[in-house]
């Protein structure tokens, strides 16, 4: 934990005492340093305003439909260059997969994960489900292609008796080596589904597509403007994608990449298509792993918690904090209650503001239950106020 110490000065700023530094709290020096005694204010007014904030958030509101998600990871990862399948590699003492299940899991909207891997790894996934505690995940057995592996994966929830795998009306089909997918676009592409029966995701082309003639030269050029990369998330109605897998030639299963093709091409369902962020891409090649841990470590420091105690330079100051961190996302409750549970789940900085130890200790042991190191780094900061009379 860093710990900053103010000793209020009415009419001045607040002098920061002790501090250590971190990525998280050398954002806090300098709107610490500027904060000033207000006036006294009620700090359950900050969990309405937060509450208000979170129900305008996208989610389950939008979404009253069973969704799950298939997950093919049976790839040997031949392009890596590594023995460990790309799924596999460690990432910040984490498996790259579960970065990507971890993606699903927290939107409460998502049922279940079905996870579909080689059988030499079978044991491997569950030993990862088990210990990043994935409650949603369920491992099934791939084939010897993609698309024998998605299908798999479909086949897990065709079987209406096995309760941890219902079946979905709508089904998210995404690459285990793409964890960095919004919250924003999966419900696009999921009501986009409902709607069409089916969508995905795009991205513009980044290069030139050309034709060469057999002797290897230039044939001709594509007009770039007119075509797109399609990229995963992809969504479907059940019904659909499974009848079309049901109907597709041992061809498909063998040489086939695309899911909506097969949508298209056996139920004549035509796909929606959502252009997706920059960040869809997936970990290929050997140093893609240095470029998804960077962009993991900036995201692990843009969001938190701030809880604020009940004295009035603690509210104040959570509420500065709070207009003034540069993060995506500040969550604000007044204290570490069982209640405030789903503020304190998925964040992964937590910002105390108190006078006192025991109320620090509340927010350490609220952090510990939830069992957070396990899944990444955990910051906690505590501000603290000494009176002075």
């Amino acid at each position: 934990p860093v710990r900053i110490h103010l000793t209020p000065d009415v009419g001045a700023p607040h002098r920061v005492e002790c501090f250590s530094g971190c990525g998280l709290g050398e954002r806090l020096t300098a709107l610490v340093l500027s904060f000033r005694s207000p006036e006294p204010l009620d700090p359950g007014c900050l969990l309405e305003r937060d509450a208000e904030r979170s129900a305008d958030r996208l989610g389950c509101a939008a979404v009253d439909f069973p969704v799950a998600v298939v997950l093919p990871a049976g790839g040997s990862g031949e392009r890596m260059g590594l023995a460990t399948p790309k799924q596999f590699c460690t990432i910040l003492n984490r498996p790259l997969i579960s970065f990507t299940i971890q993606a699903f899991e927290r939107l409460s909207w998502i049922g279940t994960v079905v996870v579909v891997v080689a059988k030499e790894n079978h044991d491997l996934m569950l030993n990862i489900v088990q210990k990043f505690n994935h409650t949603k995940a369920k491992v099934v057995h791939g084939g010897t292609t993609r698309h024998r592996s998605i299908f798999s994966g479909l086949q897990a929830f065709s079987s209406t008796t096995d309760s941890l795998t219902p079946k979905p009306k709508v089904v998210i089909i995404h690459d285990a080596v793409r964890p960095f997918v919004e919250e924003d676009l999966l419900l696009k592409i999921t009501l986009a589904a409902k709607e069409q029966g089916a969508s995905g995701a795009i991205r513009p082309l980044e290069s030139t597509v050309i034709a060469t003639t057999s002797e290897g030269y230039l044939d001709h050029s594509l007009e770039r403007a007119k075509y797109r990369a399609s990229e995963m998330p992809q969504g479907f109605l059940y019904d659909i994608i499974f009848q079309a897998y049901q109907r597709c030639s041992e061809f498909d299963f063998e040489f086939g990449t695309e899911c909506l093709h097969l949508a298209l091409q056996y139920c004549g369902t035509n796909a929606k298509l959502i252009e997706g962020p920059p960040t869809l891409w997936k970990v290929t090649y050997k140093r893609d792993l240095a470029a998804a841990e960077a962009i993991i470590k900036e995201t692990l420091s843009m969001s938190a918690c701030i809880i604020a105690g009940a004295e009035a330079e603690a509210v104040e100051l959570a509420k500065a904090l709070q207009k003034n961190l540069n993060m995506m996302e500040t969550d604000v409750i007044p204290c570490a209650k069982e209640s405030h549970t789903e503020y304190l789940s998925k964040t992964r900085n937590f910002i105390h503001i108190s006078t006192t130890a025991s109320n620090f200790l509340g927010t350490l042991d609220m952090a510990k239950r939830f069992d957070h190191a396990r899944l990444y780094p955990v910051v906690v900061v505590w501000v603290r106020f000494h009176t002075s009379h």
